[in-house]
């Protein structure tokens, strides 16, 4: 469940000026992917003065080509109901016992005796992909990115009618958390083993794997995944702050035990979780995810101590050092600059002590860096590659998770700069809020079905989507239809190797997604592209809850007969 790639980096610091764990290697080993949208040709405004053969023939051809472009390259998309479809792929995510009001109607109770083993309730939580393993660094990666969109989308996703859902995707995970972290300084952080997972085909309501629980602790420290749970926490405490103050306490206060922990027994968690290591490898280090949890709990609680520490560390820990051209659950630097440029960019930085605002102006460089490598506007051959579609692309197995973490990014960015007034400015030119956000907007169209197979990789939206995504309870037969067991080898033979469309939607899933040439094959077999994690999905909460309100907006402009710029924030 990895694959290797390199790092796509501007200017980056020299490896000895670092403390060996957090070096960064040449290597990654990841997991998975995502896209951008399909262009029609630009006609030139004088096509008299530009060809020398008559204009009907020309317009006929543009016509044509409109014709035969996917339906949904043509049309603007129902955002509203793919940020609905989006939601409801974490009710199809969940372990443990589901509510009264589950909406995935085709999933069960399932892992209901996690942590029974070691006298722990690990009962809840997520799996992470299409197997039944409960990782915990991914889990809480997908937890603050859910935190992040509504902290910044609240408003568009509540005009939507989806907020109770977006609280309650959140909580699922926050509630697992509270029940993980035990003790100040114990983080159960794995349940189930994926080397046996990987040998059986089961639903989740039949698992006869392994249930084994793991856990860092001051003796077997795991700096990536407790700072990333804390982070988390952290990010979800602000959400709940007005609707639950004692739940948003409560997280705070965990958040902050977490942190502390992370700081101060330091250690990479996928040398003393051993199972992790084949499938969530921590390869940038813990250094990221400290500052990331510093960085959110100096949003939650306003107390100057976390940013000093992101002040203080920022070269040490790579934060104002690494510029990288891409961003997930294992790299957060592109996530950690952007949010640091926030609070440089919130009030014109005048809020700031001058020590701090220097520093924050080096994150925001790196953060600039990225962006401005999305955007193709980068002049040292460090901008990210795409695919003739036009999908932005990153390596080949589950690329899609690039593509909406950078969406999401991007979507942020423009928002902030429209706020402070201000434009981004690149080594090959300057873009306005409204240049970032109609990237992502292509971006978002691509996965929504504007490109070049005229397939959206949201499963469930649009008249054409992946049927044969690769999971474990969509490729069978719904528990609650057959309570017959299916064992392991059954699991393989009947249901994993047969031909047809899977029995069971996965709404809302973005799944790994086309390789370079915009090539998808839905086959379950074939992982790297027909596999869906959940931190794939995360991001698009926030970009389409933006993006349709932005287009509700146009709709509402065009019926008043006014025309606005498709650019228009």
């Amino acid at each position: 469940m990895s694959s290797n790639g390199f790092f796509q980096s501007g200017s980056i610091p020299c490896d000895k000026q670092l403390p060996e764990e957090q070096r960064m290697p040449s290597i990654l080993h990841d997991r998975k992917r995502q896209s951008q949208s399909y262009v029609a040709p630009i006609m030139p405004r004088d096509l008299s003065s530009n060809l020398s053969i008559p204009l009907v023939p020309w317009i006929l051809l543009l016509l044509l080509l409109l014709l035969h472009l996917p339906g949904a390259a043509r049309a603007a998309f129902d955002y509203g109901d793919a940020l609905s479809k989006s939601l409801l792929y974490f009710e199809a995510q969940r372990s443990g016992h589901l509510p009264y009001n589950q909406r995935v109607a085709w999933r069960d109770h399932s892992g209901l005796t996690d942590g029974l083993e070691q006298g722990v309730d690990l009962v809840g939580g997520y799996y992470d992909a299409g197997d039944q393993v409960k990782f915990g660094l991914p889990m809480a990666f997908t937890i603050t990115m859910l935190s992040w969109s509504v902290i910044e989308y609240s408003e568009e996703i509540a005009a939507s009618g989806e907020i109770g859902h977006a609280l309650g995707a959140i909580k699922w995970g926050t509630d697992y958390f509270i029940k993980a972290h035990t003790h100040p300084n114990v983080l159960w952080t794995q349940v189930g083993d994926g080397d046996t997972d990987h040998y059986c085909w089961q639903r989740p309501e039949d698992m006869t794997t392994s249930r084994q629980a793991y856990r860092i602790d001051a003796d077997h420290p795991g700096s990536e995944v407790a700072g990333e749970t804390a982070a988390a926490m952290a990010a979800a405490s602000i959400v709940f702050r007005t609707s639950n103050p004692h739940y948003s306490h409560l997280l705070l206060h965990h958040a902050r035990q977490l942190f502390e922990f992370g700081d101060k027994y330091r250690g990479r968690y996928d040398r003393s979780v051993g199972p992790a290591k084949n499938y969530y490898p921590s390869v940038s280090g813990y250094g990221d995810e400290l500052l990331w949890a510093a960085l959110w709990l100096h949003r939650a609680t306003g107390r100057e101590e976390y940013l000093e520490y992101v002040v203080d560390n920022a070269f040490r820990f790579g934060g104002a050092a690494w510029a990288i051209s891409e961003f997930s659950w294992d790299i957060k630097h592109a996530g950690l600059q952007v949010l640091a440029s926030k609070l440089l960019m919130e009030e014109g930085g005048f809020h700031l002590k001058e020590k701090h605002r220097r520093r924050l102006e080096q994150y925001r460089s790196k953060a600039e860096h990225y962006l401005c490598s999305c955007l193709n506007k980068n002049s040292n051959g460090s901008n990210v590659r795409r695919t003739p579609g036009g999908l932005l692309y990153v390596r080949h197995w589950n690329n899609m998770q690039y593509v909406t973490g950078a969406s999401f990014l991007l979507t942020a960015f423009s928002g902030y700069l429209a706020k402070s007034n201000q434009d981004l400015h690149c080594p090959r030119g300057s873009l306005g809020p409204e240049g970032l956000l109609l990237l992502a907007k292509s971006q978002a169209d691509y996965i929504l079905g504007a490109n070049p197979m005229g397939i959206s990789y949201l499963v469930g939206f649009g008249p054409k989507f992946p049927t044969r995504v690769h999971h474990r309870a969509a490729s069978s037969v719904s528990y609650k239809e057959d309570k017959a067991f299916i064992g392991c080898a059954q699991g393989f033979d009947k249901w994993f190797g047969r031909q047809k469309e899977n029995p069971n939607v996965l709404v809302g899933a973005v799944v790994g997604g086309p390789d370079a040439k915009d090539v998808f094959r839905d086959v379950r077999w074939n992982y790297m592209q027909t596999e869906a994690c959940t931190y794939n999905t995360a991001p698009l909460v926030g970009v389409f809850a933006k993006l349709a309100r932005f287009e509700g907006r146009r709709q509402q402009q065009l019926l008043e007969g006014v025309h606005p710029p498709i650019s228009s924030c």
